[in-house]
């Protein structure tokens, strides 16, 4: 069973409700899950996202030794620079993601919660000789993210990772309670996800099963690099580029607002002529519930399933947008 992250101190905060699987040990939300999001959007307030797990990697070799491992290109990759990477099995399904920076010095990244034991398990495991050290650092870093627009101002010596969506800060964890006074309102994760869910972001774990690809999901380009080469499973990768088509793609669901539950992860997704008794097609993999376009999803269903078809969620109608082109 994989190691989970200490409980975050945030939650004994007025309000906090705790989260569920696969986010437990932070908070859902704070008592008003539409006001946070609006926040959020808005550029206000933080997210405290300290279960997530936080690997570094020190040593002069550090990142021509990533580069071989990894899907993106990071030999070169400038101190303070964004980007994240994937690491694939032989057959070039996703094992990993994550989330890097580099300060000149060290490699930060942060992972899925509870994953980094596999994932340093694995780095270790093809060290060899280079000179690169790996260290798990959950224990002592927290992950904090400010909104995009934020103007909340960093402490001094806290690395930032820095994309078009936000910061995240890798924060001592002994500083979260002070950082939430003063960085506050706090924003519970419910919030980010929708707004994820929103920007048809995908996420390990939610979107992704044993089998998936990168190209299902949108992630050629933006964490892998399709002009290099020597990393574990970039055979499939450079051939479903360049011969073929994924066998699934990821699509946006608008839901029906008249029902009351969302469906689950793992909620079938059918042809809505075809009724409940049709043919899965795919399942849900995120629902949120957002502060302006009412219940959406995101979803992995067949390449062949035609882009106007509407779509049934279980029980729910469902309009789809295309994010992964069939």
């Amino acid at each position: 069973m994989p190691r989970p992250s200490p409980a975050s101190p945030l939650l004994s905060l007025p309000g906090a409700v705790p989260a569920e699987a696969p986010d437990e040990g932070v908070a859902a939300h704070y008592g008003d899950l539409f006001r946070e999001q609006r926040a959020l959007a808005d550029g206000s307030g933080f997210v405290d996202l300290s279960h997530r797990g936080v690997v570094t990697v020190t040593g002069p070799e550090r990142l021509s030794w990533l580069h071989l491992l990894l899907t993106q290109h990071v030999s070169d990759l400038p101190p303070g620079q964004a980007t994240e990477a994937l690491i694939l099995s032989a057959h070039g399904h996703i094992e990993h993601a994550l989330s890097l920076v580099d300060d000149g010095e060290t490699t930060w990244m942060h992972t899925e919660p509870g994953s980094q034991e596999a994932l340093i398990a694995y780095l270790e495991s093809m060290k060899f000789f280079y000179r690169a050290e790996v260290a798990d650092r959950t224990d002592e870093i927290a992950v904090v993210h400010l909104p995009a627009g934020s103007i909340a101002e960093v402490p001094e010596k806290v690395v930032v990772r820095e994309t078009a969506h936000g910061r995240d800060l890798f924060l001592p964890r002994a500083d979260l309670e002070s950082f939430a006074a003063d960085h506050g309102p706090a924003i519970g994760v419910l919030a980010l996800e929708a707004l994820r869910v929103e920007a048809h972001r995908p996420r390990l774990g939610m979107e992704t099963d044993h089998r998936t690809i990168p190209h299902e999901l949108g992630w050629i380009g933006t964490a892998v690099h399709l002009q290099k080469g020597c990393y574990r499973g970039q055979e499939t990768v450079a051939r479903v580029h360049n011969l073929g088509k994924p066998p699934r793609r990821l699509v946006f669901l608008h839901l029906d607002g008249s029902e009351v539950q969302l469906p689950p992860h793992g909620t079938p997704v059918r042809l809505a002529s075809d009724g409940e008794e049709g043919r899965q097609l795919g399942f849900v993999t995120t629902s949120a519930r957002h502060h302006e376009l009412g219940p959406i999803a995101l979803a992995l269903v067949k390449r062949n399933v035609p882009v106007d078809a509407p779509l049934m969620a279980g029980t729910t109608a469902a309009a789809q947008e295309v994010v992964v082109e069939p």
